[in-house]
């Protein structure tokens, strides 16, 4: 009878629905249906069957065949079936004779309701074919009623399903009260409350119909026409009459549907999975109707539902008297029957009647009738599935005209969330209390997949029970995003900052990359120095994560690929949660543990706790609900030092209370719960099985049993059961407590990484293999073909829509199996030691290589002076030519062992020379990186530092660490060299920090300088004559610092009437230097963030180069802007952490738009844009003139220390016309230039001679080419200026002081330092800035009390003679640093004294 059904069409969605639902929803929705009919025809029963013929429009017209067709009572097959039934429930229950008697009696009910039914449905039949009749004649000649008698017909078939659905549901609640037995009847109030939800639900259905069908007025024609009205053909045709004649020869519905109970519980559930896939064929023409139509057609009804009422009183009649019938039987069974009642479904007041009915049945049940409570609720779990299905199903039935309209409506982000629903974590117990973030509305395909759920067949309940238990319930994150994302590949974007990160070359090859691809993006997630990278491969774009002050350690990702972990170690360390769909940080856990930051970091499968393990130097495994507090872990655990660092951390996929970490020699496993850790550490040694081990690389969790697998160096599996009893029975309940249980060895090689997807465990080891095994350890595939080095990751990409099953025509290669099935596997992303990540498409095993970087530290770069191309060397011996403006890779050429550690290109651009540590000096061409000469350079045997070319390339300049610079000369001869070497000069002894060309002004010839630590500042004659070939010799040696270290300098840009070069110190200065003098002309203070500037240059201009310019600089971990002319206004500059763990190298773009900075150790250089506006608005912030200085002094304007100053300036200018005169004083707002000194020192800096000489210098220079004669005096103003960036940046520490002394004492044998009285006075009156004996003999005097404060300048004369006696009565003998300072100086030393060693070692670091 199942095969005999699978062709019935099948007319609404919503009407199998309502059966599901109960008897009562049928009803209504079977009178929706014939309501929603034209003209008000009536519905032909099932004895009546209709032929299906097509007209012209190509819609359905169904006529009613003449005669009748006789119904008939049960067949006696059913008859032997409900014996077999009563037979077996008999068995499972036995009864009483009394109850034997009911059944019999009950079974005689049950017949005489057949055959009262089959009486009704025969006279109904009568009556509506007469009226058939002649409304389909009026019918044939109105051409706009084709529709509705389309559906008629679909109504017809939908009332004559509901009638079966109801006997069926009579006859097993009569079969489950012999079973049952006597019991109390069934409370009012539950029959009440499902009347209330069967009319509900009538009401939502029949206004979901209305309002559908009024979307698809206006597309009535395609709706129709293009969007999936399924024409009845011949073949349906005929199909329908065989279904008809079958249906004669059972008997009639009832037999059919009786039939159809009684058959297997397979059939029954492959019936209603064929019902629900031709519902969802056949509903759509009716949900596409267009309303005025409908309007018209119930107008039509309206009016011959009046003449029909007169003629059908009597029938009314007898169909009430039948009806009481049926509900005595009902009363008496328990069960309701109201859906076995088909009255006329156009006519309202005979449907209120059937529903009151119903409702008086319901609240009066009979007695013995009995409903258990998980009746009740499976009943009202049956009504919930039935309404959501009958939701799903209502927006499956809209046309895809109303679907693609809706569509244009919405964003451009639908279409990525339609194609990727997010996953979400289910609901545990802990998270049920807590609030549900809200989830936009799904959008029309989301919907439509939910309809296919819900249209599964029912012989699958668990599928749709465990969907439900998982309900998709976002975490409650703060400030969660929606789901849509406006983008499919990944885009830059530009903040309010002077310099902003655009783009980042290379990447951190020891932390593993992550795979975000999901369906919708191809793209991976790796970190680069401290910044994120989430890289769309496809599109070639680059998303930047900027948050962590510290290089990335740790990463992790979430299975939906959405959300991202990243962590770092370091001061102010933290741990950040971002949404990947749009790049924006959802948490941030600032210093998750004080010991300085995570080592690892993973989630849950359901993306609701975070796990992170501590760095040293004592480890703990804390769990964090992130979406809920970001500051307190749910639960921690403290790890003994002994287990060593633990670096890796895996959740339980089916259990994420159980956690297993381990280290290179210890394996941890965990269980957490209600708040609480506890965690196991079992022991292995190579003694346990008599095989070494090996180190620990990654651990993880088996799929359907409580073991675990640990991989090792030296390619063996360590396998973990629970520890207990020895048993073949294998536990598949999980525990912490486990024990090793053997030893596989897998491969020759060592294991570096360890992974599941789908039902495979996956290793990649040193020899590039990735390796799949299923749950036995049984292998299954393998790739080897790779050849990109020892593998250290391995990620997966989320396919919502991945199948095991091979699709026809794919390329999934054969497994290792006897069968060589299609091995169907995910795509996935594989990251190797040597800086290579390259993308496998396993359909057809195709490698690309998505990037190929560094894996040693960069300190290479330059850029071309005149197309954007940047060029990077590293150790590894890789130079890469990089296009900035295409982010592609121009060319690259590897370098055999050699290091390359610096570069430069020539002034126009055509070739570049090659620095590498072991002295050799390369000469390429900066197209094709070809050699321009035979074999290397090799005149130094140490690392090459700095490279340069002349301004118009005839020579080529390099120095090394051995303090020698080495000079090549440019050979126009055909056939040589391009360049040869031209002579070699070792001028300094502490390495050369900077080495630069300059011209003379007069010659326009280029000149030779170098920098070095000694403070020296040389100049080098090229043209040399002497006794050797050697044409290089130093022509001029300045001195150009006494106490601070220089670091590098650059050419000043011409934006003045002087030439000058710039040069950077080590106290946080900027001095210009006149080329030609070497005289120091200005002194101001330079910027101070962390570290001084270690390499500066000028940002070049496409326009005129006279117009304010810019520096740009780099600290120690800092990239950073400066205005030009520098002043010493700290709002002129500004900087950002670059490279945490250390900048090497910086580079400017041709043009001035593009910065770029090399970091090192981390592998990564970064580019940066230039946004001058957004330095110029932080400058003006600033404040203008004098106020920027004023918030220099401590208290600012109204402080005492600017009220001091004053004062004294005042003072300065009575001292200077005389301390002890009579006449009148002029007091003016200007001082002499040589009352500056004193000033200085009486606020408290003590300048040397020659700081002093470059502060008056500063002075009389000033405007000496604009003025034409020198400044002899100073405003209050210029004084601030002068006093600011001349004093020290941080003052006068008494540790620099104590250093200083130590550096000039001698240690004793007992470590402490001390100096000789004489050896104080002749180390001061012969080194340094020597004093004369009289100066000496003065200044001490005064220093020790016995000369009033001021000297001689106020007071009387001074007697040397005196003063030489006191000195030597109160100045020790011995002089230690703490007479020197406290008691001599005067400084305050509030600690004692470090170490000799200890303490140079402070303060050098200090000074630096």
């Amino acid at each position: 009878m199942a095969d005999e059904e699978k062709d019935v069409p099948i007319t609404d969605d919503n009407s199998n629905q309502a059966a599901e639902e109960g008897p009562g929803a049928a009803l209504d929705q079977a009178l929706d249906i014939n309501q929603s009919s034209a003209g008000g025809e009536e519905v032909a029963n099932e004895e009546n069957p209709a032929d299906a013929e097509t007209d012209d429009n190509g819609v359905v017209e169904a006529q009613v065949e003449d005669g009748e067709q006789e119904t008939s009572g049960p067949t006696a097959e059913d008859t032997t079936v409900d014996d077999k039934e009563h037979c077996e429930i008999q068995e499972e229950e036995p009864v009483s004779a009394d109850m034997n008697d009911q059944v019999e009696t009950q079974d005689t009910s049950e017949e005489t309701l057949k055959e009262d039914q089959a009486d009704k449905l025969e006279d109904q039949g009568d009556d509506h074919l007469d009226a058939t009749d002649q409304e389909q004649d009026e019918a044939e000649h109105e051409q706009g009623h084709d529709l509705d008698d389309e559906k008629d017909l679909k109504g017809q078939e939908a009332q004559e399903e509901l009638e079966a659905e109801g006997i069926e549901n009579i006859e097993q609640e009569l079969l489950s009260q012999v079973s049952v037995g006597a019991g109390e009847p069934q409370e009012e109030m539950e029959s009440d409350s499902q009347m209330d939800v069967e009319k509900t639900q009538h009401d939502e259905i029949e206004m979901e119909i209305q309002e559908q069908a009024t979307e698809g007025n206006t597309e009535q024609e395609n709706s129709i026409g293009d969007h999936g009205e399924q024409e009845v053909t011949s073949e349906e045709h005929e199909e329908q009459k065989h279904v008809l004649e079958d249906s004669e020869k059972q008997g009639d519905a009832i037999g059919d549907f009786d039939e159809q109970r009684n058959s297997s519980n397979d059939h029954g559930e492959h019936q209603e999975a064929i019902e629900d896939q031709t519902e969802d064929d056949e509903h759509e023409p009716l949900q596409a109707a267009p309303t005025d139509q409908l309007q018209e057609d119930m107008r039509e009804g309206n009016e011959q539902r009046d003449e029909e009422n007169l003629q059908q009183e009597e029938k009314e009649q007898e169909t009430e008297q039948k009806t009481a019938e049926e509900t005595e039987e009902h009363e008496e069974t328990g069960q309701e029957v109201s859906d076995i009642v088909e009255t006329d479904k156009e006519e309202r007041d005979a449907q209120d009647m059937e529903e009151d009915q119903g409702k008086d049945r319901e609240n009066v049940p009979e007695e013995g009738e009995e409903v258990s409570q998980a009746e009740a609720a499976e009943e009202t779990t049956v009504e919930e599935d039935g309404k959501e299905a009958e939701e799903a199903g209502v927006v499956e039935s809209l046309p895809e005209a109303v679907a693609q309209e809706a569509d244009a409506e919405m964003p451009p982000s639908t279409e990525e969330s339609k194609e990727e629903p997010t996953e979400v974590p289910p609901a545990t117990e802990e998270s049920k209390e807590e609030p549900a973030a809200q989830v936009p509305p799904p959008t029309e395909e989301s919907k439509e997949e939910v309809g296919d759920i819900t249209a599964l067949p029912q012989s699958e309940p668990e599928v749709d029970n465990n969907e439900n238990a998982s309900a998709p319930e976002l975490p409650p994150a703060p400030h969660l995003p929606s789901v849509e994302r406006s983008h499919t590949s990944i885009e830059g974007q530009m903040s309010t900052s002077a310099l902003n990160v655009v783009w980042s070359f290379g990447l951190n090859r020891l932390v593993p990359v992550l795979n975000l691809s999901d369906g919708v993006r191809q793209a991976i997630m790796y970190p680069c120095a401290h910044v994120g990278i989430m890289y769309d491969y496809k599109n070639n774009k680059q998303h930047t994560l900027q948050a962590h002050l510290n290089p990335i350690t740790c990463s992790a990702v979430s299975q939906d690929k959405r959300w991202l972990v990243t962590g770092d170690v370091g001061p102010d360390a933290m741990v950040n949660i971002w949404d990947t769909y749009t790049g924006t940080p959802i948490q941030t856990m600032f210093d998750p543990n004080p010991q300085g930051g995570v080592v690892a970091v993973a989630l849950t499968p359901d993306s609701r706790y975070l796990a992170t393990l501590s760095a040293l130097p004592t480890q703990t495994l804390a769990i964090w609900d992130w979406t809920v507090d970001g500051d307190v872990p749910v639960c921690s655990a403290d790890l003994k030092p002994e287990y060593g660092v633990q670096n890796f951390i895996f959740f339980d996929p089916t259990d994420f209370h159980h956690v297993v970490t381990n280290s290179e020699t210890q394996v941890i496993f965990y269980h957490w719960a209600d708040g609480a850790m506890e965690y196991f550490a079992p022991p292995l040694t190579d003694q346990d099985f008599n095989k070494p081990v090996g180190r620990y690389s990654q651990s993880l969790f088996q799929i359907g049993i409580a073991r675990a697998l640990t991989a090792t160096s030296i390619g063996n599996l360590v396998v973990w059961d629970n520890n207990r009893p020895l048993s073949k029975i294998m536990d598949v309940n999980q525990s912490a407590d486990k024990k090793p249980l053997k030893i596989i060895k897998v491969h020759d090689k060592g294991i570096n990484v360890l992974t599941t997807t789908d039902q495979y465990i996956v290793i990649g080891d040193t020899s590039g293999h990735v390796k799949f095994f299923d749950q036995g350890l049984r292998l299954i595939y393998w790739y080897r073909e790779f050849n990109s080095g020892p593998c250290t990751a391995i990620s997966f990409a989320h396919m919502p829509d991945f199948s095991p099953v091979a699709p026809e025509g794919s390329k999934y290669p054969s497994d290792a199996t006897k069968q060589a099935k299609p091995f169907v596997v995910r795509d996935f992303i594989v990251g190797t030691a040597i800086a290579v990540y390259c993308s496998i498409n396993t359909d057809g095993t195709h490698l690309k290589i998505i990037h190929r970087e560094h894996d040693s530290a960069v300190h290479a770069l330059a850029a071309h002076p005149k197309l954007p191309i940047i060029a990077m060397g590293s150790y590894s011996g890789l130079l890469k030519l990089w296009n900035y403006r295409t982010k592609e890779s121009v060319c690259s050429r590897v370098f055999e062992k050699c290091h390359i550690h610096t570069c430069t290109f020539d002034p126009k651009g055509f070739y570049i020379a090659i620095g590498c540590t072991n002295g050799a000096v390369f000469l390429v061409d900066s197209v094709a990186l070809l050699d321009q000469v035979q074999g290397p350079f090799k005149s130094a045997r140490d690392c090459i530092t700095h490279i340069a070319f002349s301004h118009n390339s005839r020579y080529m300049a390099t120095a090394d660490a051995g303090f020698t610079i080495t000079v090549y000369k440019r050979q126009r001869k055909e056939g040589r060299n391009l360049y040869t070497w031209h002579g070699r000069y070792r001028s300094h002894y502490k390495p050369i920090r900077d080495l630069m060309f300059d011209v003379h002004l007069d010659t326009n010839e280029p000149k030779l300088l170098s920098l070095g630590e000694d403070r020296m500042l040389i100049e080098y004659d090229l043209n040399y004559v002497g006794k050797t070939n050697n044409k290089v010799w130093p022509s001029a040696t300045d001195r150009i610092e006494q106490g601070a270290i220089p670091q590098c300098m650059t050419r000043y840009p011409p934006i003045t009437k002087e030439h000058f070069f710039l040069t950077a110190t080590d106290q946080y200065k900027l001095k210009c230097f006149n080329s030609t003098t070497k005289m120091c002309r200005k002194t101001v203070l330079g910027p101070t963030y962390g570290s001084p500037i270690r390499k500066m240059m000028v940002v070049p201009t496409q326009s005129d180069e006279s117009v304010s310019r810019f520096l740009a600089y780099i600290t120690d971990d800092k990239v950073g802007l400066h205005f030009l002319p520098a002043t010493g206004n700290p709002h002129l500059a500004m900087a950002l952490i670059a490279h945490p763990s250390g900048i090497s190298n910086l580079a400017c773009s041709f043009d001035g738009s593009y910065l770029f900075t090399a970091g090192g150790p981390d592998f990564a250089v970064h580019m940066w844009e230039i946004n001058i506006a957004a330095l110029e608005a932080q400058a003006k912030l600033g404040g203008e003139d004098l106020v920027p200085f004023y918030g220099l002094l401590e208290g600012g304007r109204d402080g005492e220390l600017y009220a001091e100053l004053e004062d004294l300036f005042y003072y300065a200018q009575l001292r200077h016309q005389g301390i002890n005169s009579t006449e009148t004083r002029q007091i003016g707002n200007r001082v002499p230039i040589s009352e500056v000194p004193f000033i200085m020192r009486a606020m408290g800096f003590y300048p040397s001679e020659q700081e002093i000489e470059d502060m008056l210098n500063e002075i009389k220079y000033d405007e000496y080419v604009n003025l034409g004669h020198y400044q002899e005096d100073v405003d209050l103003g210029q004084f601030i200026k002068l006093y600011v960036n001349h004093r020290p940046a941080f003052g006068l520490s008494p540790e620099k002081l104590l250093w200083a002394f130590e550096t000039l004492a001698h240690t004793a044998e007992d470590g402490s330092c001390t100096l000789e009285r004489g050896d104080l006075l002749d180390i001061l009156q012969k080194n340094g800035e020597h004093m004369t004996e009289y100066e000496l003999a003065e200044h001490l005097a005064t220093l020790l009390g016995f000369n009033n404060e001021g000297g001689t300048c106020e007071q009387e004369e001074f007697d040397a003679q005196k003063a030489g006696q006191y000195i030597a009565d109160a100045l020790p003998f011995d002089v230690s640093a703490e007479i020197m300072i406290n008691e001599i100086l005067g400084f305050s030393m509030t600690t004692d004294p470090p170490a000799a060693d200890d303490t140079k070692v402070v303060v050098k670091s200090g000074a630096s």
